[in-house]
């Protein structure tokens, strides 16, 4: 545990009003005191009084928490109680290690190489002990690990990444330029992500820099408790960055949890670990970091030319609210009103409630927790009556598409980019 951070603190501070427990993520699924942010909160002030021991049963509390920070957006006190269970999980990876998938996974993560090689042989983001059932249109692959029981629906893999698909820089007739952080789901999975946002900035004639060192932005290892990967991901990326964010007006990423990671997870990883000039770096840094819907809404003329397109499509739209885009960043009504322009908007009975991704362990260890969450969210979209969801964020996309194709809902989901680029381009074909 780190000397500079304290459980207790936080603990102390927590009146236990209880107006984080209908928000819980986990309690909503599980009605458990113990397995609710006051709950957490509590073990984790006992943890550090050595009233409690890290022990099998505790590690296996402190992985419940989905981390969808929805108990921070209401607490009075602003507890940070999804950052006291990041820091702990480092604990507990330190005194029962990281289960061997979780390990390979980290080290693709860290090696950009390696990653590309087995993304060509098929196995990126497969690997976790999944199984797959046949889809209508034919076969997927079938994996049928110890680890996970549950059948499951996968992203597929595109044959060449995002990254190495585009030049590392594409110019227009426009004078501003851009650079694009992809992440990793967006690069090896639904690559039409990153193919949109070329497109979108191409019609808005901004120059594109794709830098292609860029590395995964460490937020698998770091809700896992994997820090020797968060530290060495972070520096990277942050040492990689500073070549070039002089020279560009923004990095714009499409994804909520890669932007949440970078402009606030970084920042406060260093800070807790009394790394004051690396938390000063990625501080300056993120004056420049947004979401893609954010810094197109906010600072292009986008609205206006979605809106003189003319287009409206008969299928209507309900927006998801990423947890690392609404509540850790503020963002929703950005993406809305650009897809407003050309979409009819139906909102679902709660578009904040969190889908259930909840990170790697969630997705493999403690899957039933993760279908669990999912049904109720999948079951709102089916209620909208939109034939279409959306959300910037691969992590709820993946975890969205399994929870409707799991309860037979008819939906198709697109990140908020592709319905944009989509948009423009119906537009200009008119």
């Amino acid at each position: 545990m780190s000397e500079k951070f304290h459980f207790t603190s936080v603990s102390d501070e927590c009146i236990k009003c209880g107006k984080c427990i209908p928000v819980c993520t986990i309690h909503q699924v599980n009605a458990d005191e113990v397995t609710s942010p006051r709950g957490f909160i509590d073990l984790l002030g006992a943890y550090q009084r050595d009233e409690l021991d890290l022990d099998k049963q505790a590690k296996d509390i402190f992985e419940s928490c989905f981390l969808c920070t929805a108990c921070t957006d209401v607490c009075p006190n602003d507890l940070p109680t999804d950052m006291v269970i990041e820091e702990v999980r480092a604990d507990i990876a330190d005194k029962f290690g990281i289960a061997w998938f979780k390990r390979v996974f980290f080290t693709l993560l860290r090696h950009r190489w390696l990653m590309d090689i087995m993304m060509k042989l098929g196995f990126v983001f497969k690997t976790c002990g999944f199984k797959q059932e046949p889809k209508k249109s034919g076969m997927v692959p079938r994996f049928n690990l110890p680890i996970l029981k549950a059948d499951r629906l996968l992203p597929s893999l595109s044959k060449t990444s995002f990254l190495n698909k585009y030049p590392q820089e594409i110019k227009t007739k426009g004078t501003r330029r851009v650079a694009i952080f992809i992440g990793c789901l967006a690069n090896y999975n639904y690559t039409s992500i990153g193919d949109s946002l070329v497109d979108v900035l191409k019609e808005l004639d901004i120059d594109i820099f794709i830098p292609k060192k860029q590395k995964c932005c460490a937020a698998p290892a770091y809700f896992t408790g994997d820090f020797y990967t968060v530290e060495k991901l972070a520096k990277e990326n942050i040492e990689y960055f500073e070549t070039f964010i002089d020279d560009v007006e923004a990095i714009i990423i499409p994804e909520a949890t890669c932007s949440a990671m970078i402009k606030h997870d970084w920042e406060i990883f260093f800070k807790n670990r009394g790394m004051t000039d690396w938390e000063e770096r990625a501080k300056k840094l993120n004056k420049k970091i947004f979401m893609a819907t954010e810094w197109l809404h906010n600072e292009t003329e986008l609205k206006e030319l979605l809106e003189s397109r003319g287009v409206n499509f008969e299928e209507s739209v309900t927006y998801h609210d990423a947890c690392h885009a609404k509540k850790v960043q503020g963002i929703g009504e950005e993406p809305r009103a650009l897809l407003r322009a050309n979409y009819e908007l139906k909102e679902m009975s709660d578009s904040n409630r969190c889908c259930g991704f909840g990170g790697v362990t969630m997705q493999t260890e403690k899957f039933h927790l993760a279908q669990a969450a999912g049904k109720p969210k999948a079951a709102m979209i089916k209620e909208s009556g939109a034939q279409i969801v959306s959300a910037e964020c691969s992590a709820c996309r993946m975890q969205i598409s399994n929870s409707l194709h799991q309860n037979e809902v008819d939906v198709t989901f697109k990140n908020p980019v592709e319905l944009i680029a989509q948009s423009l381009k119906e537009g200009k074909s008119n």
